[in-house]
């Protein structure tokens, strides 16, 4: 007996040794295989990372697993991947891995499939990508003996986990989703008859031609279905499905024909309670619905029979219908009461172009509030047909009391609205208002508008709109928020274009304001340091809205932007295509009056401006102290005291906030000083130059009727040359700047001698001749540095040698024709005059430091050049005493 138990031991581990070893032995075989069977069936590309063959998991079957499944299309969807699978898990017997074509299909016990990713498309053009079985025809000749040929399968159990399929169909523009799918099934499988068991929930989504008709719901269904393979006959014998929470229970088969899948199924919520009618709000809205209070009754049936093909599909007769119903969450104070619900949905041809929708009652009560509505939806599927009435009064903060809608700001204000609409999409979408039928008026009462995006809530007082055909008037609008109030009158040509489909708002206003603080409307400023923190990639700048088409004609009285106050505020605006037009918007502001014309743009990622700017009689120290454009122009300006016209053209872009970003702008301007006087004092340029330049008191500038045109681009500010006067000094200035106030400019005086020091007066009243009076030399100025550091040098010095000798050289020869006696008049005049000046040195015209240069470049200036003219002398009488 030992050694019996021995030998079956050893045998029973030599057994299970080769079951661990044999799928290691021929596990590479086996990849090769699995992977040129399935690249031989498909036209696709298939890959996977790994294929695990096991005797010993589900012993005595043996487990297939592939792992990292992925299936990737050929032309026309190149690269694009239809199917990835985490997992695919096959059990079935062990001779079945070894089973031929010709002997039957493969029968495989259990498939499992975990976190696989389907997405199923079909293009304009009707192409498919998950058409990728090859035909028989385009298989490659084989031997019979080639186990690789194609297969078919019996599958009796299988399940797939943590799933999602997606359905895309250009042509139709049509989207379905199912996520979170988890389905299972078993089968009791009896040759051709055979009946199958399965488990399903989901979350769906499915929208068709821009309409979404489910969003996210949760899908469940448990179905007994009879198989009928020999006739294609799938019948549901046990089945409760759940949308949301509302149970329906449903009978019927769909039976597969060559040309399509006859359909004939009916089906009805088992219940008669309105809490059904909850149940299909989505959870997110309609939140716990167990403990809430409800009345009256609910009833949703319907049938579906017929057949689906290309040109046809089943009857439709579903209906909804309620009656007296009501309903209360617990912990909220209103009920919703007086509920009439009465819609069916209906095909009676199979033409899928005669389905219809009729809402013939969809009424409810809140407090005293009743709202009725009726309608019906015709020709859904190409141009639909709508016929629809509203009757009723709602109080809007009444919806949050008695229905748990989470708003971020509470409602307010009262809408009251009798009206009847009749238009077709087409109307709609071509803007045909004469197929546009309006007939009635909607009106809102203290409504109170509140969000994150502004900083106040915005207080409807009254508005009131009547609806007239292809048009809506605006009779009343009157608003208020902060400090600001609004009135608007107005037309609106596509409202229901607007609402109902993708058109823009199209609408002329006219807009009136008695104060329009522009602070009212924008969002609070962040702080500085949460700014300095954040990123380029991170701001976003406002944006025109892309759906707005409307023309303002603006009238304010008063409008505060920023520092800026603006009076008397008058213009139009034009707004298209994200992009804000200005047209003749004229203000008072800083004693005179502005004048806008051009664009704002938000069309790209940076908004964009280009405007041009009138300032007539503009009040100088207001303007360029309150505006950073002026000062960053013409920083110089701040220390003028005056009036000002000008005209400024000017491009760029915008900064998050819409202020100017000054790096970016280039235009030109033109500048002219009607009166002004200058305070130097004020100015580190202007005070250094008077420290410097003796002969000009800038505090006594002329600069009335001065004109000058400047330009800008990158930063950079360039002035044109242009020409100011001081008593009977002439003044030149040109030169540039940057937005960051450094600058590189050169005057230019063209300065009388006169004003040059009393050595130069002395010397020209020696000369005695009328004409020296009218010499001037030019001295220049070259300015760098910044205006509030400047850095000045000037020619002066070299500007007195200059003139000392054009001065010395009129006098020389007028001292050839007088002799030596009065060449020794002048030198002694000037020898006194030396000790003179030693004496009693001026400084009334010219600076200290600048005087004593003066003097020394005179007496030097004469010395040379009598000397000189001695030295002649005595050449001249040596050459005599020689003759």
């Amino acid at each position: 007996m030992k050694k019996a138990l021995k030998i079956i031991g050893i045998s029973l581990l030599i057994i299970f040794l080769l079951l661990l070893a044999i799928p290691f032995v021929f596990q590479s075989k086996i990849k090769d295989i699995v992977k040129q069977t399935i690249n031989n069936n498909l036209n696709a590309h298939v890959e996977f990372s790994d294929v695990n063959l096991s005797f010993i998991k589900s012993f005595p079957q043996a487990q297939v697993d592939v792992n990292d499944l992925v299936i990737t299309n050929f032309e026309p969807f190149k690269d694009e991947k239809l199917a990835t699978a985490k997992s695919i898990s096959l059990n079935m017997s062990i001779k079945e891995l070894f089973k031929k074509a010709s002997e039957g299909p493969i029968v495989i016990n259990e498939i499992y499939l975990d976190e696989a990713l389907v997405i199923l498309k079909t293009n304009k053009f009707g192409d498919t990508n998950f058409d990728i079985a090859k035909k028989s025809e385009e298989t490659t000749t084989e031997t019979p003996q080639d186990t690789t040929k194609g297969f078919s399968l019996d599958v009796k159990d299988y399940a797939i986990t943590n799933s999602a399929l997606t359905y895309l169909d250009e042509s139709s523009n049509t989207t379905f989703y199912i996520t979170e799918l988890n389905h299972s099934g078993k089968g009791t499988f009896s040759g051709d008859v055979s009946e199958l068991d399965t488990n399903t929930s989901a979350r769906v989504s499915f929208s068709m031609d821009s309409t979404e008709y489910l969003s996210n719901n949760d899908i469940k269904l448990d179905a007994l279905i009879d198989l009928d393979l020999t006739n294609s006959k799938y019948t549901f014998k046990e089945n409760k499905a759940y949308i949301n929470q509302l149970p329906l229970e449903f009978q019927g088969y769909v039976q597969l024909l060559e040309n399509g899948q006859e359909v004939d199924i009916t089906f009805e919520n088992p219940g008669s309670d309105f809490k059904d009618f909850l149940a299909v709000v989505p959870k997110e809205y309609s939140k716990n619905i167990e403990n809430v209070e409800t009345s009256g009754n609910f009833k949703i049936n319907g049938m579906v029979k017929g057949l689906v093909s290309e040109k046809t599909i089943p009857q439709l007769d579903i209906n909804v219908l309620s009656n007296n119903a009501s309903f209360k969450y617990p912990d909220l104070p209103k009920r919703v009461q007086d509920i009439s619900i009465n819609v069916a949905i209906k095909n009676n041809t199979g033409n899928v172009d005669d389905t219809y929708v009729n809402i013939s009652t969809l009424n409810f009560k809140i407090d005293q509030d009743m709202f009725k509505s009726s309608a019906t939806l015709k020709n859904l599927t190409t141009n639909m047909l709508v016929n629809a009435n509203i009757d009723g009064v709602l109080n809007l903060s009444n919806l949050t009391k008695a229905y748990p809608i989470e708003l971020e700001k509470e409602l307010s204000g009262i809408l009251k609205g009798k009206l009847h609409t009749a238009f077709d999409m087409n109307a709609i979408e071509t803007n045909a208002y004469e197929r546009i039928k309006n007939d009635g008026s909607v009106s809102v009462t203290d409504f109170v508008f509140s969000s994150e995006d502004i900083v106040n809530p915005i207080h409807i007082k009254k508005a009131d709109m009547t609806f007239n055909p292809g048009t809506v008037s605006l009779n009343h609008f009157e608003a208020k928020t902060g400090s600001s109030d609004l009135n608007a009158k107005g037309s609106i040509k596509n409202l229901l274009g607007f609402l109902l489909s993708d058109k823009n708002l199209q609408g002329n206003f006219n807009v009136d304001s008695n104060m329009f603080k522009v602070s009212d409307f924008m969002v609070e400023s962040a702080t500085a340091e949460a700014k300095n923190n954040k990123t380029s990639s991170d701001e976003e700048s406002l944006k025109i809205p892309a759906f707005l088409d409307c023309t303002l004609y603006a009238d304010a009285k008063h409008v505060v932007y920023d520092n800026l106050d603006l009076k008397n505020v008058k213009g139009t605006l034009v707004i298209k295509d994200q992009q804000a037009t200005l047209s003749n918007l004229t203000s008072n502001i800083f004693d005179g009056q502005l004048a806008v014309n051009g664009n704002v743009s938000t069309k790209s990622d940076t908004p964009t401006f280009d405007l041009n700017l009138g300032a007539d009689n503009f009040d100088i120290s207001k303007s360029f102290k309150d505006l950073d454009l002026l000062q960053a122009l013409a920083p110089i300006a701040k220390v003028l005291k005056g009036k000002l016209n000008s005209t400024i053209n000017l491009k760029g872009n915008l900064d998050e906030e819409f202020s100017p970003d000054l790096a970016s702008i280039s235009g030109d301007a033109f500048a002219e000083l009607l009166t002004s006087d200058i305070n130097t004092e004020d100015s580190k340029l202007l005070s250094s130059l008077n420290g410097i330049l003796g002969f000009v008191d800038f505090n006594k500038l002329n600069l009335k009727d001065l004109k000058t045109k400047l330009n800008f681009n990158n930063g950079n500010v360039d002035i044109k040359p242009f020409n100011i006067k001081y008593e009977d000094i002439d003044i030149q200035v040109s030169g540039a700047h940057n937005f960051n106030k450094t600058m590189n400019y050169g005057v230019v005086f063209n300065v009388p001698a006169k004003y040059l020091g009393s050595d130069i007066n002395r010397l020209i009243g020696k000369i005695n001749d009328p004409e020296v009076n009218k010499i001037a030399i030019p001295v220049t100025a070259n300015i760098t540095g910044t205006f509030t550091n400047p850095s000045i040098k000037t020619d002066l010095s070299s500007s007195v040698t200059t003139l000392t000798k054009k001065l010395i050289d009129i006098e020389k020869q007028k001292l050839l024709n007088q002799g030596s006696n009065a060449i020794k008049d002048l030198l002694g005049g000037i020898s006194n005059n030396n000790n003179s000046q030693s004496q009693n040195q001026t400084t009334s015209d010219t600076t200290k430091t600048n005087s004593t240069n003066n003097n020394n470049a005179v007496q030097q200036g004469v010395k040379n050049v009598l000397g000189g003219l001695l030295n002649k002398k005595n050449n001249s009488k040596k050459e005599d005493s020689i003759n």
